[in-house]
Formats: C-alpha cells, sequence, structure tokens
C-alpha cells in the first residue's frame, strides 16, 4: 500500500514538474502576391521557469526544465504582470520568483515583451 502511495505521488509530482518547463509558441506568416515581395513572419513563444537573475528594462534569466539557464533580452516596451492580470512594478520580480514570459526571436535573441509572474509573495 505505501509503494503504491509513494508512486503515484512520485508520479505526480514528476508529471508537474514537467509541465512547468513548458513552453508554447504561435506563428503568424503574411506573403503579398507576385507583384510584390513582402513577407512578414512573426513567431511568439512563452517560457516558464524560476529568475535567477534580472535587471529591470535590460534582461531577465530564468531557471527552466533544459537545466541550463535561458538568458532573454526585453523590447522597448514590457508588461509586468500578476497571474490573475493586474500590471504590477517591475520591483515586484525577485530572484527565485517563478514567471512565465513571453517573447519573440530576433537574430539569436529572445525579446520579452510580458513577464507573468506566476506565485505571489
Amino acid at each position: 500500500m505505501i509503494k503504491l502511495f509513494l508512486s503515484v505521488t512520485f508520479a505526480t509530482a514528476l508529471m508537474g514538474w514537467v509541465a512547468y518547463g513548458q513552453t508554447s509558441s504561435s506563428s503568424t506568416t503574411m506573403a503579398t502576391g507576385s507583384t510584390g515581395a513582402t513577407e512578414t513572419t512573426t513567431t511568439t513563444t512563452e517560457s516558464l521557469g524560476t529568475v535567477t537573475d534580472f535587471t529591470p528594462g535590460q534582461m531577465i534569466v530564468l531557471k527552466t526544465e533544459a537545466g541550463e539557464p535561458v538568458h532573454y533580452k526585453f523590447s522597448k516596451t514590457v508588461t509586468y504582470q500578476t497571474a490573475d492580470g493586474r500590471v504590477i512594478e517591475p520591483s515586484k520580480i525577485r530572484k527565485d520568483s517563478k514567471v512565465r514570459v513571453h517573447y519573440m526571436k530576433s537574430g539569436d535573441d529572445m525579446l520579452v515583451d510580458k513577464v507573468i509572474v506566476t506565485d505571489r509573495d
């Protein structure tokens, strides 16, 4: 009975840990007909992690399930908010906060435009 309980507990914890580090993304592609050569591709992605380093307006480093720290730069406009959508000041984000970042790839950089704090102090 104890082995069954421990197995179920471990499996539940493992699923939560794996789900915590998941990323999601969406893409939009727009192409113009044969008269023009306009092509726009936008890829936005969200990632979950724990803050290990943070400089408001400049960068954030997250520890994710991948194990290696992931470095993000901030875009010109960044929104900081709580999980329920309330806008907060950047000073509310601290080391070890659990956050979800919304970012876009720009060359080799990942530019964050939204930081959502997923836990409360």
